[in-house]
């Protein structure tokens, strides 16, 4: 029989899983597949609600609770996980206390995640030396040549 499944927000949702973090983590933070264009590099506050959601839903946490403990409304903290608020370090520094995390281990987490946005978007395009866009690395495939009958 397959896993047991709960239903939130019409999605089922596995209920017990053997590494739910690493599975929510990568739910949140997936990257652009090879064929699909990557945009702009992401903006900070994007990059910290994502780390801080995948944080919170890894530890199986609602919202309110760590919200209540950070100090913050609810709607405040969902509004920083969905990027469209930028946390002060205070309040930065109290959610990721709330989620028993240092503001280092924030910072860091998110760091890693911009190196690896960046690297996606060098993979597509790189840029020379006066800052226009240059030619593909010399991983990337060569564009087709049409030549004249």
């Amino acid at each position: 029989m397959g896993d047991v499944v709960q239903i939130r927000a019409g999605r089922r949702m596995p209920v017990s899983r053997p590494d739910t973090g690493t599975a929510v983590r990568e739910r949140v933070e997936r990257m652009p597949r090879a064929n699909e264009q990557a945009g702009p590099p992401p903006l900070w506050r994007d990059v910290v609600g994502a780390f801080l959601r995948g944080e919170r839903l890894a530890q199986e946490r609602i919202l309110t609770e760590v919200a209540r403990r950070a100090g913050v409304s609810p709607q405040y903290l969902s509004e920083v996980e969905r990027g469209r608020k930028e946390p002060s370090s205070e309040v930065l520094e109290a959610v990721a206390g709330a989620l028993g995390l240092d503001l280092t281990d924030v910072v860091r987490g998110v760091g890693a995640r911009l190196v690896r946005e960046r690297r996606v978007i060098d993979l597509t395009t790189t840029t020379d030396a006066t800052g226009g866009t240059g030619t593909a690395p010399a991983s990337a495939p060569a564009q087709p040549v049409l030549l004249a009958a």
